[in-house]
Parts: structure tokens; sequence; C-alpha cells
């Protein structure tokens, strides 16, 4: 199974919709592997974010990011990372689809609610900057049989 990191950023957390990202993950047949919530430290926010460090928006996005408590996840399931990105929606909420985390409930770009690895290399990197391996839980889920054709 595909593992991927997925963050309910500050805003999500303030405007209280742990919950109804937690379910759509859940109700779409994918699994928690590991979960946290806490205020991310401002060097490990960089780490996470190192792509951008060159970027305009890089201190504002670390200011966020680290301004108040969020929810980490590792998240498990057959094509995990691309089917996480596809419930998120698109990063710009004004482009995201009806039905996706950002299109219900994300107006600005810079507070879409949540975060999710872009691909199966970013998702181990960033899994391992959030959680150590002992924290990250396998487990069969009884529905499994009727997820997964094999």
């Amino acid at each position: 199974m595909e593992r991927t990191y997925v963050m309910v950023k500050p805003d999500g957390v303030q405007r209280g919709l742990v919950g109804e990202v937690l379910r759509r993950i859940e109700r779409r047949g994918l699994k928690i592997a590991a979960l946290r919530m806490n205020t991310i430290a401002r060097e490990v926010a960089e780490k996470h974010y190192s792509e951008h460090t060159e970027k305009p928006f890089f201190k504002s996005l670390i200011d966020f990011i680290t301004s108040g408590p969020s929810v980490s996840m590792v998240i498990e399931g057959q094509n995990s990372v691309s089917v996480m990105r596809e419930i998120n929606g698109a990063t710009n909420p004004i482009k995201a689809a009806t039905g996706t985390i950002r299109g219900d409930f994300a107006l600005d770009t810079g507070r879409n609610i949540v975060h999710a690895s872009d691909s199966p290399e970013s998702a181990k990197r960033e899994i391992a900057i959030h959680f150590k391996e002992s924290e990250v839980v396998g487990y069969s889920r009884i529905d499994e049989t009727w997820l997964y054709e094999n």
C-alpha cells in the first residue's frame, strides 16, 4: 500500500474542519496510519517546505504554517498520493472543483485548508520529517476486501 503525508493546516483547524477532512479521507476508503495535532516548529516547517526557500512567499508560508496547531497524518491506500490530491482539489481554491475540500471550504491559495504530498518521493520525505517509523501503524481495515480487487 502506498503512503502519503496529509496536513490539515492551521486555518482548517481554526475553522473546525479537521473532522470533515478525516471523514472524506475515510469515506473514500483510505486509512489513517498516523495522526498528530501540534504546532509545527519553525525548523520543521522550513525543512518541509525547503523547495520553496527562494520563492517570495516562503517567509509568509512558514509564518502561517507555524502560527497555530495543525493536524499531520500518514494516509495509506492504493494510489493514496493521487487520490488525496483529488480529494483536496486544486491548490488554488478558485480552480478547485466543487466536492473537493478546497472547492467546498477555501477561497484563497494561502488559506487552502490542507496539504498533501505531490508524489510518492515527496510523501516519503515528508512522512520522515513529521513521524518516526514507529509512530506509523500498519493494519488492515475490515472493508479492504470490498475496496480492492486484489
